[in-house]
């Protein structure tokens, strides 16, 4: 075998949007010899000021000397030795790193990572950490090329993916893919997979009888070998004796905090926290208040943000922004968002700083206090212009796997949808749940029956919800009744195509034939929302790619969400707390949220299986129940 050591010297150098150890090696070579004045820059860049995010110092009039997309050295302007093609001066701005998320999850902004990337480049976000177990759950074998496509392209925006330990979410569901110690083992053979996505399913991680468990364990090992990087999910976590157990199973993270003295808790048992913006300023002002003196150990991250909210607030700049408001020195909170997050992910060679040998990924600030772009860069040249993206989005074919999700053998009719009572009844009693039904148990109620089938009934806010198999090709239908959610409103349904983390289609609705008309709507535009209002089809929203995202621009995107907004709106939808704080009366958009099978989730109903013919199960034990007895 030869060598790929030799003669490197001589050849010309790779090219650097997915470079493998051996052309890092070829890259590097030559970019000393840039830094050494040896061979000559591509481009100086002079800022009036630089921020150095290792000792969160500001240093002024600095040289950012660029060769390819690469830093080759940085210092006092005027003091590099070497020569270069262009001078671009930019004296009234101040130079910080590119901004990175720890943990975000791209389809959530329902845009190709090729769009995503145009919408939140002028925002200053560089690089992301894809949290990649919602598109792993769709097209599992086609993952890892689906995230990397668009850099292939030309996208100046870095990638770098997390593959799902949530596929399947846990051992009582099955779909678009399935992953294991040997799938992790071929991803982490990829320079660019960080480690591994999210564990989600703590209960499988310590119980051994859990039927995850050995799965779990698998994917564990297989990232250890490789020193990548196990990302936590810690939802409900309070106790510190299970956050010890938590952190020495090898969880190096969590993001669902959600008060400064868990947060510490956490901090204070090895965990890097990951702060979210909907409880980062009261978690920021709290742990302020309790004296914590070292932000290193913690990021901000987006997690979920659709791409309509970015256009309205921000990305990862609006997150910034809040830590500042909450109280953090915007040094402090630039750190977190550049170097906490690339140390924490061991990217810290590519992206983090502004640094010799990263990638030259900068943004230009007119106003630190307030994070004011005026200029983002990325791969050593200008992207945008204030908030204007400047170059072209490429097209990328997708495959067909990706373009054709929502596998329905058939159109769905009413009676799919019905849930016939025991012979004779004129009531039964029911199983219950209510969207984010945290409890031991699930609720029962009494219904009427009519003509042997169980009705819902308004008075005790009581609906239809539905789950339906679109990854395997079966059609099954799972439905029960459910409490607090969905339109009371006569022949009204909603159905979504993203119902995490399996993404399987959920309908909830007034009338069963509203139902399947929504759900076949979206079996004939392959993915998104549908609602119907009084028998008519009001309102879609497209995602064409995977049901979970489109491909096209933000504002498009935006203008089918508002109109889907404005016809909601014409619905009465019921509603009355539940177990999450996030639950609140309206559209109910967040339902799909509210088929996670991750705890603190006990009670679930997912897409029937032949183990599970009605698909209601309890995702800690196992345990089955009927729908109506």
């Amino acid at each position: 075998m030869t060598d790929p050591r030799n003669d490197m010297a001589g050849s010309p150098l790779p090219d650097d949007l997915l470079p493998d150890a051996w052309d890092e090696v070829r890259l590097r070579q030559a970019l000393t010899l840039v830094a050494l004045g040896k061979k000559p820059a591509d481009l100086i860049l002079r800022v009036g000021r630089m921020l150095d995010v290792h000792s969160g110092l500001w240093l002024c009039d600095r040289d950012i000397v660029i060769s390819g997309r690469r830093i080759a050295w940085t210092g006092p302007a005027g003091g590099w030795n070497g020569t270069a093609e262009r001078l671009m001066e930019r004296p009234d701005l101040a130079a910080v790193p590119g901004f990175g998320e720890v943990h975000k999850h791209i389809e959530s902004s329902h845009l190709t990572p090729e769009w995503e990337a145009a919408l939140v480049l002028p925002h200053g976000c560089t690089w992301t950490c894809e949290a990649s177990h919602e598109y792993s759950n769709v097209d599992g074998p086609g993952n890892l090329d689906f995230w990397l496509a668009h850099r292939r392209a030309g996208m100046p925006a870095k990638i770098f993916p997390l593959p799902g330990s949530a596929v399947p979410p846990t051992a009582y569901e099955g779909g678009g893919g399935y992953y294991g110690a040997r799938e992790q083992a071929d991803f982490m053979a990829t320079p660019q997979v960080a480690g591994l996505d999210e564990v989600m399913d703590w209960p499988a991680v310590w119980d051994a009888s859990n039927p995850s468990h050995d799965r779990l364990w698998g994917m564990i090992g297989a990232t250890f070998a490789a020193r990548g990087v196990v990302e936590g999910h810690a939802a409900g976590m309070r106790d510190i004796t299970e956050i010890s157990a938590f952190a020495a199973a090898g969880m190096a993270s969590d993001h669902e905090a959600w008060t400064a003295e868990e947060v510490m808790d956490k901090l204070t048992r090895g965990l890097f926290v990951e702060l979210r913006p909907h409880s980062l300023p009261d978690m920021v002002a709290g742990l302020l208040e309790m004296g914590l003196a070292d932000w290193s150990h913690l990021a901000i991250c987006t997690d979920d943000r659709a791409a309509q909210d970015t256009l309205a607030i921000g990305a990862t700049d609006h997150n910034v922004r809040l830590a500042i408001k909450a109280g953090l020195r915007p040094e402090t909170a630039i750190q977190m968002v550049t170097l906490n997050p690339a140390r924490h992910m061991r990217l810290t060679p590519w992206v983090g700083a502004i640094a010799p040998g990263r990638y030259a990924d900068l943004v230009l600030l007119d106003d630190v206090e307030t994070i004011s772009i005026a200029e983002v860069w990325a791969d050593g040249r200008q992207v945008s212009h204030g908030k204007e993206y400047l170059l072209g989005v490429p097209r990328i074919e997708r495959p067909e796997r990706a373009r054709a999700s929502v596998r329905l053998p058939r159109e769905l009719t009413a009676a799919d949808f019905e849930i016939m009572a025991p012979d004779g009844r004129a009531s039964v009693t029911a199983a219950v749940l209510r969207p984010f039904h945290w409890e031991d148990d699930f609720l029962t109620v009494s219904l009427p029956v009519q003509d042997g089938i169980v009705q819902r009934e308004t008075a005790q806010t009581v609906t239809k919800f539905s789950v339906i198999d679109r990854h395997l090709d079966t059609g099954r239908v799972a439905r029960m009744f459910w409490r607090g959610t969905g339109p009371s409103t006569p022949g009204t349904a909603l159905a979504c195509t993203m119902a995490h983390d399996q993404h399987n289609i959920w309908a909830v609705g007034s009338c069963d034939a509203a139902m399947a008309r929504a759900v076949n709507t979206l079996r004939d535009m392959q993915g998104g929302w549908a609602l119907v209002r009084e028998g008519q089809l009001v309102a879609t929203v497209h995602y064409e790619i995977g049901g979970l995202m489109t491909c096209r621009p933000a504002g498009d995107l935006a203008r089918e969400m508002e109109h889907l907004y404005a016809e909601a709106a014409k619905v009465d939808w019921m509603w009355e707390p539940t177990s999450s704080p996030r639950w609140q009366p309206g559209f109910p958009e967040r339902l799909a949220f509210a088929t996670l099978t991750c705890a603190p989730w006990r009670w679930v109903l997912v897409a029937p299986s032949d183990d599970n013919p009605s698909g209601f199960v309890n995702v800690r034990t196992g345990e089955t129940h009927p729908i109506v007895w």
